[in-house]
């Protein structure tokens, strides 16, 4: 690659770049992210370039970043049709090419179809999953291949670097950033812009931008999409906050288990080093950045700003105490002012300079403006990323963008904000999305996992889950988080073994509003959010664990009286073979279950192949 020495060199790049990135031609975007490649990507190349190959057909195929639609995989779209296929395997590519590339015609059994009684939907835009969705920080995953920084600038990458190095001060783009009203997209919500202030008036020539890639929430993969998908708009808007407070050195902060953004995210820097993007002297100014990756160990805790910053100093990710800040003298890395922002936040800061804070604000709400992106999983039928404008509702993610439950059950509730976040029921469906609103029903944000949960959901077990999970992540470093977590726990799995006693709900409510109080930083004081929010919702479950020894969704072991309905049973004997303790006896004309022998382990429930076996409420007892 040659240097560019000039804004102008690079926007002549760019327009020789976008003529041949947008002329129409047989074109092939697949699916790379981390899903589809497990689903067999790789295969599905090697077959359409064998096919194409054998047919004499040109073929130009983008290996993309995630495309949102993660269930579905492997996806990709053929041009200039602009066909969207799913669920592709290689034994496809023959009807791909015949269909498609020499007939014009969408090949019927890849297209989505909601279902078998309607027609199948041959584009992607068109489509329910994402006919709701902005995309922002997501802006470039579907077209572009991470590992070419030219297809980057074809697209537009790095005009918003050009616009603020010849048409606004570092105090332009800041105002700019500081208008827009970004909120921090790592679940805090704290304006993005306001933080950046701080850190440029602290005093000293040397200072620190700081991108946090743990994410180490369960089912989330909002961050390692960008970083996978789309690397360069990071390193873009982290030049541009560096460029408004003054910082001359980066760290992006990965997690180890992240294998392909690390890759994505050295080639990019690699690249635009040699581009003159990065480095010295960006675009013959005197304007520089140097960016490195450091790649933490997994540990949830370092998602928390000092703990990562401890964890990039080569320590132990332990939170530190604050005052002072990161953006003050001695609260960042090596004792530098710092700015720290996560990977979304940083993705959307080149279109808020590019197009103007005016343009953001007009997406979203007033107060949490612009876009989120999810990681929608659970009991829902359309899994995946989406990206969605501030103030939609849960109803319209869940039922528009999802599909809806899997099966058609009932919703009974949705996780947003990952382990630290609450459990909100069917009665808030039809709540706006964003920071205050989830925050007013006792959730939050969070980096944006969303969890949907059906009627077969046990709200005690799932509290119980991810109750377990931030406690083992505990640092231990503070005792109300070390301590009281683990006592929260001991109860939990005691209510969920069928061994609850009177008091246990209060307790659970005392002992999570010490911890939440009492901890040093945001692990342990949200990490009390999953249980006090069920208690809030499903109090009544909680009950009829304690009092009826019963579990509605039948998930908890231990629990319920088991019994078996004498007009359903057809006798087959599994639910016999299935018992250990020889509980399951047999008479002359039935079966039944010998309550002295039964450990309620559940086999034969889960045994029995029509239902006969049945769990039911224990006479309620007050137990003490």
């Amino acid at each position: 690659m040659e240097r560019l020495k000039s804004v102008d060199e690079l926007r002549r790049l760019r327009e020789r770049l976008s003529a041949e990135f947008f002329a129409e031609k047989p074109r092939a975007r697949v699916c790379c992210g981390t899903a589809c490649m497990a689903s067999g990507s790789a295969k599905v190349i090697d077959a359409l370039e064998t096919e194409t190959r054998a047919r004499g057909i040109e073929l130009e195929i983008i290996k993309t970043g995630c495309q949102g639609m993660c269930q579905g995989g492997p996806n990709l779209r053929i041009e200039p049709h602009n066909i969207y296929y799913q669920r592709v395997n290689p034994e496809n590519a023959k009807w791909l090419v015949s269909y498609t590339l020499i007939g014009g015609m969408p090949f019927r059994q890849n297209l989505f179809r909601e279902d078998i009684l309607r027609e199948p939907i041959p584009h992607m835009t068109d489509m329910p999953f994402y006919k709701k969705q902005v995309r922002i920080a997501l802006r470039n995953n579907d077209k572009i291949d991470p590992t070419n920084i030219y297809h980057y600038i074809a697209v537009g990458g790095y005009r918003a670097l050009e616009k603020a190095l010849t048409e606004m001060t570092p105090d332009q783009v800041l105002d700019e950033v500081d208008r827009a009203n970004l909120r921090g997209r790592g679940g805090a919500g704290f304006p993005a812009g306001k933080k950046w202030r701080h850190t440029k008036r602290a005093p000293g020539n040397i200072k620190f931008v700081v991108a946090n890639g743990d994410e180490g929430d369960p089912g989330a993969f909002m961050d390692r999409a960008i970083m996978e998908g789309d690397p360069h708009s990071l390193l873009e808007g982290m030049l541009l906050c560096a460029y408004a407070i003054g910082a001359r050195y980066g760290f992006i902060y990965v997690r180890h288990e992240y294998p392909l953004a690390v890759k994505h995210l050295r080639i990019a820097i690699k690249q635009a080093e040699e581009l003159g993007l990065l480095g010295k002297n960006i675009l013959g100014t005197d304007f520089s950045l140097d960016i490195d990756i450091r790649e933490g160990a997994g540990a949830f805790v370092c998602g928390e700003s000092t703990a990562l910053v401890a964890s990039i100093e080569g320590e132990r990710g332990f939170p530190r105490p604050r005052p002072p800040r990161l953006s003050e003298p001695g609260g960042g890395v090596w004792g530098y002012p710092t700015n720290l922002n996560n990977i979304e936040t940083y993705a959307c800061v080149p279109v808020i300079i590019e197009k103007g804070a005016d343009w953001f604000r007009s997406i979203g709400t007033e107060n949490s403006p612009g876009t989120k992106v999810f990681a929608l999983t659970g009991k829902v039928k359309n899994t995946g990323l989406v990206e969605v404008p501030m103030g939609i509702t849960l109803r319209e993610i869940i039922f528009d963008i999802g599909g809806g439950i899997i099966g058609d059950k009932k919703f009974k509730a949705v996780q947003t904000g990952g382990p630290s976040g609450g459990c909100i029921p069917e009665q808030f469906l039809d709540m706006p999305v964003d920071f205050d609103s989830l925050t007013k029903v006792g959730s939050m944000m969070g980096s944006g996992g969303m969890v949907v949960m059906d009627e077969d959901t046990c709200m005690v077990d799932v509290a119980r889950y991810f109750l377990s999970f931030t406690q083992s992540e505990s640092c231990g470093k503070c005792p109300p988080c070390r301590i009281g977590t683990y006592q929260m726990l001991q109860i939990m799995e005691r209510i969920c073994s069928g061994e609850g006693i009177d008091g246990d709900i209060e307790r659970l409510e005392e002992i999570g509003g010490l911890v939440q109080k009492g901890s040093l930083c945001g692990l342990g004081q949200t990490a009390p959010n999953p249980v006090l929010s069920t208690i809030r919702y499903f109090r009544e479950e909680y009950e009829e664990h304690i009092y009826d020894k019963y579990c509605r969704a039948k998930v908890c072991k231990g629990l319920g009286v088991f019994s078996i309905d004498q007009e359903t049973c057809f006798k087959c004997g599994l639910c016999k073979q299935a018992c250990a303790y020889d509980a399951v006896k047999v008479t002359k004309d039935r079966y039944f279950i010998d309550q002295d022998y039964c450990t309620k382990c559940k086999a034969c429930y889960l045994a029995c192949p029509i239902g006969a076996v049945k769990i039911e409420k224990a006479k309620r007892t007050v137990a003490k």
